[in-house]
């Protein structure tokens, strides 16, 4: 996804200054051009040879070093960023660009940078919490930096408290976030259920389906990238929820109904990928309970549970798109069709569940798109990649 972009990294004197390495690897493995700078002091914690051959592009540290095509670096590093992240990021470093010190290649090439700048703070507590790197930090916020919170934990100097760098996962996701897509969806807001949602028959048992949640995370994940905010009414699901997307979590059919109603007004695109039992017991599990205390013989009875796909389509409000998921063993493409004009829906999503590849628990799906316009059949791709075929088309 980061084909064709350009990240620096900028790396300061910190015990953390090691986890880049990862990070950059990842980067790489998106097909980004990673260029990292670093100061003298992290050198004494990772050696710049890590960051050549996980990069293969020269890593940086001195100014005035001409071991590299002749221009002037520092500027012409700074023309090509698409994003500039400094992790870790020492209180000393954040002083100086706060300040707008420049007296090394690091503070001299994000000086000159006018990409995004994302800066993730790593110290001891008592550092981090010191007025003077607060004030700092706050003026980097003003001046357009994006501040990452530092997680809490215990750290190297041997206290325990905010000051730890996040994860490179975590500094992955923010980069991702921020280049990764076109912000084609900037100010829209879209709904998007996941999972199975569980009916329950008595404290022991329940309704529920195979449902991971794994399409719908792609899907809110996807949105997420392109600008839009997120709301994942998330059921029971196998997989954590992207990061940047406020998440519901219900169980029951009744739950997530009330969760998607309640915010359906909201929203610019409603996307219904949530496996839901079609039947709950109609009677309450403490009254069987019950029942079968006093030695009557408890009967499970069921009754459907509420359509919520039709009920959006029936309250649809005007220039809302409406997306439903339609999984079927047979006559795919008919029930679809059906269920689409039944539902009063933008689009149907439909897979057999008889095809390799498709449908439960899998990282790959194979689907038709079904709109008013026609239909499209995908070939099998990663359930990323069908997410955003799917956004693409709806938007």
């Amino acid at each position: 996804m980061l084909k064709g972009k350009t990240v620096v990294l900028g790396v300061t004197g910190s015990i953390a200054a090691y986890k880049i390495a990862n990070l950059a690897s990842m980067l790489v493995k998106q097909h980004a051009d990673v260029n990292v700078i670093m100061t003298h002091n992290a050198a004494n914690f990772i050696n710049p040879i890590t960051f050549e051959t996980l990069t293969g592009n020269k890593c940086l540290v001195d100014t005035f070093d001409r071991n590299f095509q002749f221009n002037v670096e520092h500027v012409a590093l700074a023309k090509r960023a698409d994003i500039f992240m400094v992790a870790p990021a020492s209180a000393n470093v954040i002083g100086k660009m706060a300040n707008g010190i420049a007296d090394d290649m690091l503070t001299t090439t994000i000086l000159a940078a006018k990409c995004p700048k994302l800066v993730s703070p790593a110290m001891n507590t008592n550092m981090y919490e010191n007025q003077i790197v607060q004030d700092n930090l706050k003026k980097l916020e003003n001046y357009g930096f994006e501040i990452i919170d530092p997680a809490s934990g215990y750290l190297a100097c041997g206290d325990t408290g905010a000051g730890k760098m996040p994860e490179p996962e975590t500094l992955f996701a923010y980069i991702m976030r921020t280049i990764a897509c076109k912000k084609d969806m900037q100010g829209k807001h879209v709904l998007v259920t996941a999972g199975a949602t569980m009916e329950k028959i008595d404290p022991v048992r329940f309704i529920t389906n195979h449902s991971t949640g794994k399409m719908g995370k792609a899907l809110a994940e996807n949105c997420m990238l392109r600008g839009a905010k997120v709301t994942l009414v998330n059921a029971s699901v196998s997989v954590e929820p992207p990061m940047f997307v406020d998440v519901v979590k219900v169980s029951s059919a009744a739950e997530m109904s009330e969760a998607v109603k309640s915010k359906a007004d909201e929203q610019d695109i409603i996307i219904m990928t949530a496996a839901v039992a079609d039947f709950r017991p109609s009677h309450p599990a403490d009254e069987k309970i019950k029942k079968k205390d006093q030695g009557t013989d408890s009967i499970i009875e069921l009754e459907r549970t509420e359509d919520i796909l039709a009920y959006l389509g029936a309250h649809k409000k005007e220039g809302q798109k409406i997306c439903g998921f339609s999984m079927e063993t047979e006559n795919m493409l008919d029930n679809s069709k059906a269920k689409l004009a039944k539902k009063n829906a933008d689009m149907i999503v439909a897979n057999n569940l008889k095809v390799a590849g498709a449908g439960f628990g899998t990282d790959t799906n194979v689907v038709t798109l079904i709109t008013k316009n026609g239909c499209r059949q995908l070939e099998k791709m990663d359930k990323s990649e069908v997410a955003e075929k799917i956004m693409d088309e709806l938007i």
